[in-house]
Order: C-alpha cells, then sequence, then structure tokens
C-alpha cells in the first residue's frame, strides 16, 4: 500500500497472537480484543486477567498476594510459552476460588508483552471498537438482508467468492449513487 505505518482494526474473530506480532513487526498498529475462551471464567474462578505479571522479576502475582514463579518453557503448537506457579497453592485459603487442580499453574507466551500492549491501547481507545462496529456491521447486515438471510446460492470457494464479490459490488454501486447521485458518479467513472 505504500504507506509506513497502518492502523487496523478487526473484531475478536480475527485475533491470533502471532498475526498480532507481525503486525507489531510490520509497524501496523492493531486495534482489536481478544476472544473470551477462558474455561475457568466459566466455572466462576480467577482469570489470567486476575494474576499481575511483574516483568522486572518475570513472576505473576495472584489475586491471594502470592507470587508464581518462572517453572519450565516448553513450545505448544510452534509457540515458547513459560509456566508459572507457587509452591503454597495447596495451603491457600483462596484456592477454591483459583483452580480445581492442586497448583494453578499460568502460561505466558514468549510475546505476551506485544498482546499486553494491544490490550492497553485498545482500552485507551475503546471508540474505535464502536466505529468498526458502526462502519463494519452495517454493510454485512445490508448484504444479509438483501441475501434473504439465508446461505450462499452457489457451492465451492472460488464459486461463493464471487457471488460475494457481486452482492459487495453492488452494495458499493448503490451507496454512491445515494451519496453522489447517478450524474456525478457516470462523471467519476468516465473520467
Amino acid at each position: 500500500m505504500g504507506a509506513r505505518h497502518l492502523d487496523v482494526v478487526a473484531d475478536r474473530g480475527y485475533f491470533k497472537g502471532e498475526e498480532v506480532l507481525a503486525c507489531d513487526e510490520d509497524n501496523i498498529t492493531a486495534y482489536l480484543p481478544r476472544p473470551l475462551t477462558s474455561r475457568n471464567t466459566k466455572k466462576g474462578l480467577f482469570s489470567k486477567g486476575d494474576f499481575i505479571y511483574h516483568p522486572e522479576d518475570d513472576e505473576y502475582e495472584c489475586p491471594a498476594g502470592e507470587r508464581l514463579i518462572w517453572r519450565f518453557a516448553t513450545e505448544e503448537k510452534g509457540q515458547v510459552v513459560h509456566k508459572y506457579w507457587s509452591s503454597n497453592c495447596p495451603e491457600c485459603p483462596m484456592r477454591t476460588r483459583c483452580t480445581t487442580s492442586k497448583y494453578r499453574r499460568v502460561a505466558r507466551w514468549e510475546h505476551e508483552h506485544v498482546v499486553e500492549a494491544l490490550d492497553a491501547r485498545l482500552a485507551r481507545e475503546p471508540e474505535r471498537m464502536r466505529v468498526r462496529r458502526s462502519t463494519a456491521e452495517h454493510p454485512f447486515g445490508t448484504l444479509k438482508c438483501w441475501m434473504g438471510y439465508t446461505h450462499f446460492l452457489t457451492k465451492t470457494v472460488p464459486k461463493v467468492s464471487t457471488e460475494m464479490s457481486l452482492h459487495v459490488l453492488a452494495y458499493n454501486m448503490k451507496r454512491m449513487i445515494k451519496i453522489l447521485g447517478p450524474q456525478r458518479l457516470m462523471e467519476a467513472i468516465t473520467a
């Protein structure tokens, strides 16, 4: 695109740590929320967000004030992940609110700082997600309405891609006619 810097906004369905890291390395500022997938939260237990990371010590602090220290690093799905836990978990009075196991283990991706910076950016500028919803959701809602809230009429990726492209083209043409008017649009097309 020829730009030295880009700001991009996406919804949580597009979140992937490796892609956030690639954006950071390519001077692209990303704004997208993390997916809410914590099983602990669904069970009413503390989530990873309740643990405070202390980068100077490379330790986590749990809600009970205990320190979870680094134990080892492992590779999971091609990512280096560090594991932390406290030796005091079995005696902790808050353990039943924290874990169903003997120890509460916290995992940290080696590039977690990039994702934490993304979270902080999004917390500072929550209006970016509101703007994305108001600009991106309207066209998709309109297209779904035009399609009759049904599935695509074609099968296979190339055919579905073509069908979607035709819907998008029709939407964009109707919007330009509404904004510019038919005469100015024809002049712009022929210029």
